[in-house]
């Protein structure tokens, strides 16, 4: 998105100057989200409101009727079919200049480390062939990384061939067999996909589903009646997490007796949760964290009906039972695994053998905790400070990237999930897009400055 956001300035937001675009995947634009070959595997947001340009709010359903892509039931389209769009889309960018001058480069290849320049000003991007790329400014765009270990003591399972840590790997529904016992960590989104994936394949064997909270992600219900906002009212500047909450909870009993669903109070609130999580101190952000996000992730973060339907029907039917508890140990036994399950404080933990074992918990945000080499790297020169509630990395407002002194970078920068300190929800298109459109801007308006014009 960055890519085509810096394609469309104008030539007088923009010098012509070469994008080097470093992506090592068989093609680029889909990413990790939008790769996997699954028409089961849909987008949780209606399609209207997905379109890659701000400016242009019907683009991706304008590029639907005309390429005749997909099928969308109930507006909800399939996950591959907009990874074809976003593919689509860069591959303009990648074929020929762009009005502004600008010639767009795929190394289909991964990054392996970052020199920044003594004066700080330049950087060089070493890549996997040993290639070095001279650049004026470097983005990370690196998306989500696959979920951490479920636990911290007695890894072997790590290699267990029944152990599958990231679901969203190639081909990693592919060795169970239709019968197998298959054990979930997590009930989000994650793991409503690898549900679906699994009776796609004719799967029938029994499915275990670990969760502290035991909580799906709720169906996405159309409400016809939008929800005015009251952020600037009532909620600017507020430094409470127990404020904000009470003054949503009277706006949610108030929409009801006017008729209107929760879910309208919720959408209301989105173009400013940036602003409502900045304006709480650190202590407060850790606070919603340890009492709400799970909440939150489940009213905000929601389900396709047609989805949240059919883990339902697999639920009656007793394909899929639910066990609320916490892993606290995985072992090998024989071929398979037994996961050890503690709920709440009670003292006696529960085995649960299966024969596969999916870590559906999420993505790893600590970016103390990531091995990549360009992270490793970056982290390692200072160059890259993870922020204190471990959610992505310290950065100015402009995505630029802070130093161990805390001094902003002015070639190191990022978008998407790595902003999560800054906005806590960086990771869904609308957000995604924003973020882009304003960094193109403003690297065009350094690469202006830089010249002199």
């Amino acid at each position: 998105m960055l890519a085509l956001q810096l394609a469309r300035l104008s030539n007088q937001e923009l010098i012509a100057c070469d994008v080097h675009l470093v992506e090592p995947r068989p093609v680029p634009g889909p990413g990790l989200a939008y790769t996997a070959r699954r028409p089961e595997y849909l987008l949780n947001v209606r399609s209207q409101f997905l379109s890659a340009f701000p400016d242009q709010p019907d683009h991706f359903l304008n590029w639907l009727r005309v390429t005749q892509s997909d099928a969308c039931e109930n507006d909800f389209c399939s996950r591959q079919s907009y990874g074809r769009y976003l593919q689509q889309l860069i591959s303009q960018v990648l074929e020929w200049p762009s009005s502004n001058g600008i010639r767009c480069k795929w190394h289909n290849m991964m990054a392996q480390a970052v020199t920044v320049a003594p004066d700080g000003k330049s950087a060089q991007v070493k890549l996997s062939s040993g290639t070095e790329i001279h650049s004026d400014y470097v983005v990370l765009a690196l998306g989500n990384f696959p979920p951490p270990p479920p636990t911290r003591a007695d890894l072997r399972y790590l290699q267990h061939p029944a152990y599958h840590g990231n679901p969203w790997a190639r081909g990693a529904l592919r060795e169970i067999a239709s019968d197998d016992t298959v054990l979930l960590i997590g009930t989000g989104l994650t793991a409503i996909d690898v549900l679906l994936g699994l009776r796609a394949d004719g799967h029938r064997g029994q499915i275990t589903v670990v969760s502290g909270h035991g909580r799906w992600p709720l169906a996405y219900q159309e409400e016809p009646t939008p929800y005015p906002s009251f952020y600037a009212q009532e909620l600017a500047g507020l430094s409470r997490v127990a404020d904000v909450l009470k003054i949503v909870r009277r706006h949610v009993q108030e929409a009801q007796h006017q008729g209107i669903g929760w879910q309208a109070v919720i959408d209301s609130l989105r173009p400013d949760l940036g602003r409502i999580w900045a304006a709480w101190p650190l202590v407060e952000q850790a606070r919603f964290l340890r009492h709400l996000a799970g909440i939150w992730s489940v009213v905000r973060h929601r389900s396709p009906p047609q989805n949240a339907q059919a883990v339902q029907q697999m639920l009656d039917a007793g394909l899929v039972r639910v066990e609320r508890g916490r892993v606290r140990n995985i072992e090998p036994e024989g071929k398979g695994l037994v996961v050890t399950v503690q709920a709440g404080t009670q003292q006696l933990a529960r085995p649960l053998a299966a024969q596969h074992v999916i870590n559906c918990t999420g993505p790893l945000l600590d970016y103390s905790r990531i091995q990549a080499p360009l992270v490793v790297s970056l982290r390692e020169a200072g160059h890259l400070v993870p922020d204190a509630l471990r959610l992505g990395v310290m950065t100015d407002e402009h995505g630029a990237l802070h130093d161990a002194q805390g001094n902003a970078s002015a070639v190191l920068f990022t978008l998407g999930p790595s902003r999560r300190p800054a906005y806590f929800e960086s990771t869904a298109v609308p957000e995604l897009r924003s973020q882009a459109t304003e960094l193109a801007q403003e690297l065009g308006r350094r690469l202006l400055k830089d010249t002199g014009s």
